[in-house]
């Protein structure tokens, strides 16, 4: 009788879906290339899948050009408030933080979650719990762009009522919410995101990044996502946790182009997801004008990078 197969190892990432201009996409590419360049090493050398995302968002955090950690959007009020979330497929746990500010990395933050009997803290009192168990923090001005606080000025132009309406957000506005899903060689599957959210949301606006099954999601008997795009929406379909079980039934390419047009056709998303199925395969799909994307796995020799130039959807083969 044959052997069975060994799991193949395998990690794709992803810096936010929208309409990224012509004078960013060569920052988008090398932030999605360096963060699977991360990854993928620590892959190499036997890292588990939780750790490979970690590191894979932490770089994409500490590049200043992605809404992640430095560099992240800015509220209503001027101030950034970050999202992040982690989970481990093999047990099926979880964590997540919502609108905090004075962490650079939110992913960490979120593993201390993970790591603990809750699922997704917020706000104050997720920055106690993280001084508690001794996150780092930083000053909230030290995360700061004069980019960002340039992008606030325009969107309050655009915008001086309450910062409710987000629905071209997904197409016309700056993404950049980062994103990961790795397999480690023993079949463990993880997947994270982490965000600034959206330029000119109101002071405590959580999206979809922190919750799982919204933003992210990992199941090591199905596969792992990682979303991006207009959170409201995103958080009413479980856009991630639709996109893993179709993988069930369908190879990954399908499985995300699938959810991604109900996606569209049932909420009038804007966004776009990443998965791994778990046999290593890779799919993406995006329905805004662009999304950074790179991917690693035992047959590619560097990352590809895809995504940062408009991409048109697969054609059924009937049309």
């Amino acid at each position: 009788m044959d052997k069975p197969r060994p799991p193949r190892r395998a990690l794709i990432v992803h810096a936010g879906a929208w309409a990224i201009p012509d004078n960013e996409r060569d920052a988008h590419r090398a932030g999605c290339k360096a963060a699977a360049e991360a990854g993928w090493q620590l892959l190499q050398k036997g890292g588990n899948a939780v750790e490979v995302v970690r590191a894979a968002i932490r770089v994409m955090e500490d590049d200043r050009n992605l809404n992640a950690g430095s560099g992240s959007v800015l509220t209503r009020a001027g101030h950034p408030e970050m999202d992040a979330g982690l989970m481990c497929g093999t047990l099926m746990e979880a964590g997540g933080v919502a609108a905090i500010r004075n962490r650079a990395n939110p992913i960490e933050a979120a593993h201390e979650v993970l790591r603990s009997k809750y699922v997704v803290l917020v706000g104050s009192g997720a920055s106690e719990f993280l001084d508690d168990h001794g996150v780092p923090s930083v000053d909230p001005d030290a995360l700061i762009e004069q980019r960002e606080r340039d992008r606030l000025q325009q969107a309050l132009l655009r915008d001086p009522g309450d910062g409710a309406d987000f629905s071209g957000a997904g197409v016309s506005m700056p993404g950049d919410t980062v994103g990961a899903v790795a397999i480690d060689s023993k079949g463990r599957i993880a997947a994270g995101a982490s965000t600034g959210g959206i330029c000119g949301k109101p002071p405590g606006r959580m999206g979809d990044t922190a919750i799982p099954g919204a933003g992210y999601f990992a199941d090591n008997l199905a596969g792992g996502a990682s979303c991006t795009g207009w959170g409201e929406p995103l958080l009413c379909m479980g856009l991630s946790r639709r996109a893993v079980d179709l993988a069930r039934e369908h190879n990954a390419m399908d499985a995300v182009w699938l959810s991604l047009r109900e996606f569209e056709q049932r909420f009038s998303g804007y966004g776009g997801v990443i998965l791994l199925a778990r046999d290593g395969s890779i799919g993406y799909a995006f329905n805004t004008p662009s999304m950074a994307v790179a991917y690693m796995d035992e047959e590619i020799e560097a990352p590809q990078v895809v995504g940062v130039e408009p991409e048109p959807p697969p054609q059924d083969e009937d049309t």
